[in-house]
């Protein structure tokens, strides 16, 4: 058996570094994407990717979901790329610096009960202390106290298609800006899912990040007496398990509400065999 070589990568966290908890989150950077792709394995979503190549490619188990982890060369090209399926569906994307958490907050509505009411995004952003404008022609849009982080609704200039965007644009300084990452929706992507993305934005709890290991140290605040190695891997864990536990709660309710009615008679002749 060949022994594995001493690599280093990424791949070793959460024990190849010290942790800090970082605020805000929506400036931490990307994190770990397992949070996201691990959790969707958990709950049932197969790899379909090429091993040879560097990126995720996960279908969940009814092949009605799809997510690919790409790497692009592009600047402000998108990294994640989470779609339903067939042709018609909805299509979302994130930037490669988007926060795992906040991706996490779509991926992991995505997994539960879609609920019987279709919430409002809004309210929570308002809530956080967002900005909130709506103008004649049904645009909407939010903005940070920060003043660098946006989310709006909004049509193109020459049709009434609406999309989604939500990006943080830092200014350069000569009356221009610069994403640090992005995030598109197209309009039929179910409220449930903008909800979860939304409340997972502005959610005030830190998020774990080593020192320095974010895009800009001064748009955040780092405090080295956050959770390290054994704490961060005992609580993605636990993560998962509540996922694994979650989905087999909800294969076997499907199963119920789909398993074919008896024939009439059927309970009567099997109790008079038995009965034999």
């Amino acid at each position: 058996m060949t022994a594995r070589p001493y690599i280093a990568s990424q791949a070793d966290d959460p024990w190849s570094r010290m942790w800090c908890d970082t605020t805000p989150r929506h400036l931490a950077g990307p994190g770990d994407p397992r949070h996201v792709t691990q959790a969707l394995r958990a709950a049932g979503w197969k790899n379909f990717g090429d091993p040879d190549f560097p990126h995720v490619v996960l279908a969940s188990p009814d092949h009605q979901h799809t997510l690919v982890l790409e790497p692009v060369p592009e600047t402000y090209g998108s990294w994640w790329r989470i779609s339903s399926t067939p042709w018609g569906g909805w299509h979302a994307s994130f930037g490669a610096n988007t926060p795992a958490e906040v991706i996490a907050g779509f991926t992991d509505a995505l997994l539960r009960p879609t609920p019987e009411s279709a919430p409002d995004i809004w309210p929570a952003l308002q809530a956080a202390g967002w900005t909130y404008e709506r103008d004649e022609r049904g645009n909407e849009h939010a903005r940070h106290p920060d003043g660098i982080t946006t989310m709006e609704r909004s049509a193109t200039l020459d049709s009434d298609h609406f999309a989604w965007t939500a990006e943080v644009a830092l200014p350069t300084g000569l009356g221009g800006h610069t994403r640090l990452w992005h995030a598109y929706f197209d309009d039929r992507t179910p409220d449930h899912l903008l909800a979860g993305f939304a409340a997972a934005l502005v959610d005030p709890a830190p998020v774990s990040r080593g020192r320095y290991d974010v895009p800009h140290s001064h748009l955040v605040t780092q405090v080295e007496r956050g959770a390290q190695g054994d704490q961060l891997a005992a609580a993605h864990d636990a993560r998962l398990k509540a996922i694994r536990t979650a989905a087999r709660k909800a294969r076997r309710a499907s199963a119920l509400t789909t398993r074919p009615a008896s024939a009439p008679g059927a309970e009567t002749t099997t109790a008079a065999a038995r009965s034999r």
